[in-house]
């Protein structure tokens, strides 16, 4: 059979199913193929809250969205090219994301008279036989039928065999993108070497998927898309939480510290605490607490100790660890706390990205509280970012936020591997005798930072209180005297406004240094914001982005960078978060542009919002 082969530069898939139809892995081990390649690519998983929502119902819709380009990608994709669809509750969840003229590849046995009502389609429609596609490139396939009988020969149930048929499709996306599949078949291999006939089924199913593809004259075109030209380097595809792991591991491995992590499992963050539980030939001790105090709290006491202290949660999480966070910063011992934000309040959206933390890592505790905040901007980002989260909470001797939030936690992007002498030294000092001016250990005693010193217990002479009660100034002593409280409010909060002299300038991502408008961003709106801003620059705008890590203390000179321009845009997946924080600190009339739905802020949105701030001209 003849077909063509047709070179692309940019693809983006929506994979969607129901939650137990394994679209998040098949969309991974596409992720990982791509990866592969060497092309550059970006992802957006999005599963539902329930761990088995109701199958075939709209509220069940589990997807994963890819892009994939020959060109650098910094989002996931305003719009998918290609639309996988196990089922009528995927296609009327996902049709709206689809691009006018994409490809709807549709499993035909989820389109029966049940699925259609389930999916709440009105009784008599159709969507797969009544034109309302007609816009689109339709390529309905009955993959469960095609998978069993792929299966016939295997005595397994036919529940059984219809759990292969994700991979059935992912075969058949193999051979349309002209990959081949080993890299699946050895990730098959060792997940189900010890049971045979799971095993044997998948593979199966993934050939036939191929084969499929092969065969059938409904295709009459293949694709390719191009290796990416990409900087030199070993790169894999990571997700943000492992690559938060792995940036644990590194500081506690440069600094010299024995890491501890102390949590309770939560969404988003759960899988911080799976990952880190993997490495402990790396001297890494996990603990699984019976709730989120005990988390931070154990944490606390193994940083006491002389271990690099971590907690991991979400934003629910960090709220019930407060009053213990207040105990860290009375202490003015390191400690990390990872908060991979998400919808709320209260259990508000489990599964979907919003960044709805910052003020209460601002503000969110009793009393005068003042703790750095780190952010992250992408999955990758989150090595550098939270390696950086560490160095500030050992060499100033405080507890450290670190936020990162659903989108980064769960997305990939290929990250190049760092070299370890390139990453910056984490430099850590115990206090191990008494000072030459010294007749008993002053535990509250500075240095030019207003640091403390960092005391192991159990070293002779340096024996000192701990506790959640005012501490008096040098000696560390319970004080209630009013003087010294006001005192050492103003010297922790100094301490923290110091930081700012040991962290970098801030820089403009790009753009002109002065010009009509800075897009000033944190967090997981970096892909949309870069993605914008380089179109409109392209176009003569004179339009420059910022992108905050540092967010408390800000950086020193980021007052004078906001007066360079006119206007400033700060957008934000929360109803106004930095902005009121920007306003306060530099009184810059900042416009906001907010989004609350749970899913990231597109490219177009903000070319749009741009252009209206700008009057549309150039």
């Amino acid at each position: 059979m003849n077909r063509k082969e047709e070179i692309l530069r940019d693809v983006v898939i929506k994979f969607a199913g129901d939650s137990g139809d394994g679209m998040q892995l098949t969309g991974s081990q596409f992720t990982n193929n791509t990866a592969m390649l060497g092309i550059d690519l970006a992802t957006f998983p999005d599963f539902p809250a329930e761990i088995r929502a109701p199958q075939g119902t709209l509220p069940g819709v589990s997807g994963y969205q890819l892009r994939f380009s020959s060109d650098k990608v910094f989002t996931p994709g305003d719009e998918c090219d290609v639309l996988v669809a196990m089922n009528a509750a995927a296609l009327k969840a996902n049709l709206k994301g689809l691009k006018k003229g994409g490809k709807i590849i549709a499993n035909t046995e989820g389109f029966d008279s049940k699925n259609l009502r389930l999916a709440n389609y009105p009784e008599g429609v159709h969507p797969l036989e009544d034109h309302s596609l007609d816009s689109y490139t339709v390529f309905p396939m009955d993959v469960t039928k095609m998978t069993r009988e792929a299966l016939k020969d295997i005595t397994m149930g036919t529940k059984e065999k219809d759990r292969a048929k994700n991979m059935f499709v992912l075969g058949f996306l193999y051979w349309m993108y002209n990959r081949e599949m080993e890299n699946t078949i050895q990730f098959l291999k060792d997940k189900f070497g010890k049971k045979p006939e799971i095993l044997e089924s998948n593979i199966r199913a993934l050939k036939a998927g191929y084969n499929y593809g092969d065969t059938t004259e409904a295709f009459t075109t293949t694709y390719r898309v191009e290796k990416a030209k990409m900087a030199p380097g070993v790169y894999r595809s990571i997700m943000g939480n492992q690559a938060l792991t792995y940036g644990l591991i590194a500081a506690s491995q440069k600094s010299g510290l024995p890491l501890f992590l102390g949590s309770y499992p939560i969404t988003p963050a759960s899988d911080i605490l799976h990952e880190l539980s993997r490495h402990k030939s790396f001297g890494v001790r996990t603990f699984q607490a019976e709730d989120e105090i005990a988390g931070i709290t154990a944490a606390i006491g193994a940083a006491y100790g002389g271990s690099l202290g971590v907690t991991t949660t979400s934003g629910p999480g960090m709220a019930l660890k407060a009053e213990a966070m207040g105990l860290a910063v009375m202490l003015e011992i390191p400690l990390l706390i990872c908060d991979i934000q998400r919808g709320g309040p209260s259990t508000g959206l489990p599964t979907k990205t919003e960044q709805s933390d910052l003020l209460q890592a601002y503000y969110g505790r009793n009393g005068e509280c003042p703790m750095p905040v780190i952010s992250a901007s992408t999955p990758s980002d989150c090595f550098s970012a939270v390696y950086e989260a560490v160095r500030i909470a050992v060499q100033h001797m405080t507890p450290v936020i670190f936020l990162s939030d659903g989108y980064i936690a769960n997305g990939a992007e290929p990250w190049k591997f760092p070299n370890s002498d390139d990453l910056p030294p984490i430099e850590v000092k115990f206090k191990t005798e008494l000072g030459a001016d010294e007749e008993k250990f002053q535990p509250y005693l500075r240095d030019e930072k207003l640091v403390r010193p960092w005391a192991i217990p159990g070293t002779p002479g340096l024996e000192h209180r701990i506790g959640g009660l005012e501490k008096q100034n040098v000696t560390g002593n319970v004080s209630y005297d009013p003087e010294n409280h006001q005192l050492m409010v103003k010297i922790r909060e100094e301490k923290i406004a110091r930081i700012a002299d040991h962290i970098p300038h801030q820089k403009l991502d790009s753009g002109p240094e002065h010009g009509d408008l800075l897009v000033l961003g944190w967090g997981s709106t970096y892909g949309s914001i870069k993605s914008a801003v380089s179109e409109l620059q392209q176009q003569g705008y004179a339009v420059s982005h910022a992108h905050l890590r540092h967010l408390r203390p800000f950086p020193a000179n980021l007052g004078e960078l906001l007066r360079n321009f006119k206007q400033v845009l700060i957008p934000e997946i929360n109803n106004g978060q930095l902005i009121k924080i920007i306003r306060d600190q530099f009184f810059i009339d900042a416009q906001g542009y907010h989004k609350i739905m749970g899913i990231p802020i597109t490219k177009t949105e903000l070319v749009m919002k741009i252009r209206e701030l700008l009057g549309g001209n150039n």
